[in-house]
């Protein structure tokens, strides 16, 4: 229950909880019961009740107010997560199976059957055996089977939490688009406001006959162009509002919330090496969803080697003659391992598998560690911008445009120059919202392949 629906239901009740205070109809001096009043009472404030607790349930947060928000929705809702996650307990449950003895087998064989009135009941018949048979694979096939599917599994959940990490990537990727076009368009809203009062100015002047009527229609031109900028960013929100939600595994014109504050991406590594260091142990899902399969086909191979080695199969069974048992049996079956020539084709195919799992761990281990420096560049070079604009830039940008409003104000300079000192300011100012916006995303990338969750 967050905070903003537990007000909201508490409002409610203490709207439904105030007294009546319109007359009652009837003869004054007559007094209710007090028992029938609380019984009344309760029976009209229980369908109240039950309707106010159907509504908040029914009327869940949208995300978007936080990157946290985004990541528990996605975590909570997306439908490829969720089918990885079957998935993944799927293959958890095979694991038993595997290492289960085969299901025995019941026979029972009728002898002696007259033709000329065949009858199988047993009393009708010249004998009648059965037979309960059990295959007992021997040598530990049962333990390797049993390690092969859970490697598998556990490569499995690992697939499920690199599919998490991207996933949780991309969705973070689309936040900070959707958080950075409303920030752009908050910067151009103030510099068409801006626009708005230098009009002000250019027309005060022109009546004064102190600047030409061009001003104030230049003035106009700009703040029309500025507009259009405004149209562009709101189509980009739009569209990133619409890959947010599809992350999310909602509508794509649901609504979001909007952001309270930048996205708060932290990256742990302080320097490439450590995060190379980190890469390099394996603890990427997709590196240990790698080793796991390896490590599966490894006991696969095991596994075809001793299955060079015969199985058998024990079985007891007896012998009834018209009602009576008259025997008892006892079977003892020996598998030929005679198709030798497919075994080691298929302990050389499970060979494969686990040159080729590891071969597969290894490229993705250097994909991972170029992805790296590239997100690791991007997100310094966009940090640093973003420091040089905020420092340096937008402050030397403010004094020129104030000191260019000052002296056209008096006449000292032309309206030209004063809108090319405004250009310059705001322009800083969306270029510093969009080095921001370069450098979350950047920082997004290097949290995906290092591991970074939170």
């Amino acid at each position: 229950m967050t905070y903003s629906d537990l007000k909201q239901y508490c409002t409610r009740s203490r709207v439904l909880a105030q007294p009546c205070t319109r007359p009652m109809l009837g003869t004054p001096s007559r007094q209710s019961h007090p028992f029938k009043a609380l019984v009344l009472g309760v029976a009209l404030a229980l369908p109240f009740a039950g309707y106010s607790t159907s509504a908040f349930a029914a009327e869940p947060e949208s995300p978007g107010s936080d990157i946290a928000s985004i990541r528990n929705w996605l975590i909570e809702h997306n439908p490829q997560l969720r089918a990885l996650q079957a998935e993944a307990e799927a293959a958890e449950a095979m694991i038993l199976p595997a290492a289960a003895l085969p299901d025995p087998m019941a026979t029972v064989e009728w002898q002696g059957i007259n033709p000329a009135h065949p009858n199988v009941l047993p009393a009708n018949v010249g004998a009648t055996s059965y037979m309960l048979e059990q295959t007992f694979p021997l040598w530990g096939k049962r333990g390797l089977s049993r390690d092969v599917a859970r490697e598998q599994a556990r490569a499995a959940g690992h697939e499920h939490d690199a599919a998490a990490l991207d996933l949780l990537a991309n969705a973070e990727d689309a936040y900070v688009r959707y958080w950075h076009a409303r920030e752009a368009i908050v910067v151009i809203d103030r510099l068409i406001g801006l626009l708005e009062q230098v009009e002000e100015i250019a027309g005060v002047r022109y009546a004064l006959g102190l600047a030409a009527q061009q001003d104030a229609i230049r003035a106009q031109v700009e703040r029309t162009a500025m507009q259009r900028q405004r149209l562009e960013r709101q189509a980009l929100r739009r569209e990133a509002t619409s890959t947010l939600n599809a992350l999310l595994g909602r509508r794509a014109d649901a609504p979001l919330a909007e952001p309270v504050s930048p996205p708060a991406l932290v990256i742990s590594e302080s320097t490439l090496d450590s995060a190379r260091e980190r890469i390099a142990s394996g603890a990427h899902p997709s590196l240990q969803a790698g080793s796991a399969l390896a490590a599966a086909a490894n006991r696969n191979v095991e596994l075809e080697r001793r299955k060079r080695l015969p199985d058998i199969t024990l079985g007891v069974g007896a012998m009834q003659m018209g009602h009576r048992v008259d025997s008892y049996a006892l079977m003892l079956e020996v598998e030929i391992p005679f198709q030798q020539r497919a075994r080691r084709g298929r302990e050389n195919a499970s060979r494969l598998l686990e040159q080729s799992a590891l071969a597969r761990t290894e490229a993705v281990r250097n994909e991972l560690e170029g992805r790296l420096g590239a997100a690791r560049g991007r997100w310094q070079g966009a940090r640093e911008q973003r420091e040089l604009i905020e420092q340096t830039l937008l402050p030397q940008s403010d004094a020129n445009f104030q000191s260019a409003l000052a002296s056209y104000q008096v006449g000292e300079v032309d309206f030209a120059t004063l809108l090319e000192a405004l250009r310059e300011w705001q322009g800083a100012d969306l270029a510093r919202v969009d080095a921001t916006r370069d450098e979350f995303l950047g920082a997004a990338a290097v949290r995906a392949i290092s591991g970074d969750t939170q």
